[in-house]
């Protein structure tokens, strides 16, 4: 009889499936998501978050402006030591496969109150960061509606885009998955197209240039021109961490999600690079750009290669690549808040652990992270300057929440800790963690760095104020109601059991 060629691959699944929930339940959980998310779709995901289109068109006037051509380089330079970083995250994930990324992670390496502070600081910076993307999407869904750009104009345009998103995660992990394969899809052939079309049509100067500054920081050294222009790269490389936030939703993740953390690493960065080096190369009159007498170079450029039309094109599919940033970035807040209520770690924690077993979707926490980011677009209609401060946390906030969880790797490997998941660096793991640590400890004090001398003190620290500000409002609410210790689920247990009964032996 004839064996049929599928059925192999119909039997492993679920002993894949079957494999996961035993790894899962020895870490104390059994999940109630779908594993729907395929490797491509996880993949995709983080991706998406990361979008480096919506990076590079944000931040590319302020880095050419600040550092000229040679902000280039600071693309690549973060983009490797955020895959230090990513490589620290793959070594975890393996090993804790549970959905809400970086406070499950620390909870296991350090503990409790470790892993609530480092999960707050990053609920709250995706919280902003949900809201920036979706404000910064708004002028071009409005240019694309014909709208006039204005405050009102852009927070209508940013709230559509906000349900739109909410909408989407709603129906689903196979939905959010295929709206995560069509971001990624669209995403990259508009990169790739945009880029080769301004190459062959709008290129105005040769590959030398990217060694020169035009100029650029000559009232000072040149070092702190490019450290500023180097906040394109810092902006840009996260979003990995997204694959490891629905770890849940992903069939063999300790295998699968280290391989999609390092993928978003190399195609991301290598798509951002691309389209960075398509528009300098483009832009007819740098010194224009770093004088800020060109305040919008990416819009000159692509009205100058595409008309009218094509230009409406083009901001259709930079559109298409902010509400797929929306996406992911809902998603990954949500499935924090949801770890957060399911192990009991905050007041609410009764509707953000529940769980639609219709769409095998916290519904709750998705409402959150709608609510939320919400409320901070639509306080830009108050002060748009207060958004702008708010909104200096965001990418600080993920970096700290990503190097406390670095941090904590350190901590545990020497305390006896040796990664048992499927990913392992082995020799290099100490290493790999080291330059990880310095790399954040640097990317965290230039994104803090004062650099508006002129501008009142508040103004001039505004990162490091907004992140002070965010970690005390943590600690108030650790000290009044100290739901940390309220969870019985398993934590600090990374690190050998011969090293916490010796611990508690001594206390």
């Amino acid at each position: 009889m004839q064996q049929n060629p599928n059925k192999k691959m119909e039997d492993s699944t679920p002993k894949h499936h079957d494999s996961d929930a035993a790894q899962l339940a020895s870490l104390g959980y059994e999940s109630e998501f779908r594993r729907d998310m395929s490797p491509w779709a996880n993949f995709s995901l983080g991706f998406t978050y990361l979008s480096p289109v919506v990076g590079v068109y944000t931040l590319f006037a302020f880095a050419l402006a600040q550092g000229g051509p040679p902000m280039i380089w600071s693309i690549i330079i973060c983009g490797l030591g955020q895959l230090l970083v990513a490589l620290v995250f793959s070594e975890v994930v393996a090993q804790f496969p549970v959905a809400g990324g970086v406070y499950p992670w620390a909870r296991r390496l350090w503990g409790r109150k470790f892993a609530w502070m480092t999960g707050w600081v990053y609920l709250i910076a995706l919280f902003v960061t949900i809201s920036s993307v979706v404000y910064g999407a708004g002028p071009f869904l409005a240019q694309i509606l014909g709208f006039e750009v204005s405050v009102n104009t852009t927070i209508l345009c940013a709230i559509i885009i906000l349900v739109l998103s909410t909408i989407i995660n709603f129906l689903g992990t196979k939905v959010l998955a295929a709206a995560a394969v069509i971001g990624f899809a669209a995403e990259l052939i508009g990169a790739l197209v945009v880029g080769v079309w301004l190459l062959a049509t709008q290129r105005h100067h040769g590959l030398g240039v990217l060694f020169d500054s035009f100029g650029a920081g000559s009232s000072h050294s040149y070092f702190y021109a490019f450290a500023a222009a180097g906040l394109i790269g810092t902006f840009l490389f996260f979003g990995f961490e997204a694959c490891g936030d629905v770890a849940e939703e992903v069939p063999n993740p300790g295998a699968l999600i280290p391989k999609a953390m390092r993928r978003t690493i190399y195609i991301g960065g290598a798509a951002a690079v691309f389209v960075s080096l398509a528009l300098v190369l483009s832009v007819a009159d740098i010194p224009a750009v770093i004088a800020g007498k060109d305040v919008t170079p990416v819009d000159t450029v692509l009205r100058g290669a595409f008309g009218v039309v094509g230009a409406k094109i083009v901001l259709g599919i930079v559109l298409i690549s902010f509400l797929s940033c929306a996406i992911s970035l809902q998603a990954a807040a949500s499935r924090l808040a949801y770890s957060y209520g399911r192990d009991d770690m905050i007041v609410g924690s009764r509707l953000l652990k529940k769980f639609s077993s219709a769409n095998h979707i916290p519904p709750y926490a998705l409402l959150l992270a709608a609510i939320i980011p919400a409320i901070i677009v639509l306080g830009s209609k108050v002060s748009e300057d207060a958004l702008t401060k708010i909104i200096s946390f965001a990418s600080l906030g993920i970096y700290i929440g990503f190097q406390m969880v670095v941090l904590a790797a350190l901590r545990a490997r020497l305390k006896g800790w040796k990664p048992s998941g499927k990913y392992q660096l082995g020799k290099w793991g100490v290493p790999v963690n080291i330059g990880a640590l310095i790399y954040g400890i640097i990317a965290i004090v230039n994104m803090c760095w004062p650099r508006t001398p002129d501008a009142p003190w508040y103004d001039n620290y505004i990162v490091l104020v907004s992140g002070i500000v965010v970690i005390v409002f943590g600690l108030l609410y650790m000290m009044i109601h100290r739901s940390y210790g309220q969870s019985n689920m398993p934590y600090d247990d990374a690190i050998p059991k011969k090293y916490i009964s010796t611990k508690k032996k001594a206390q």
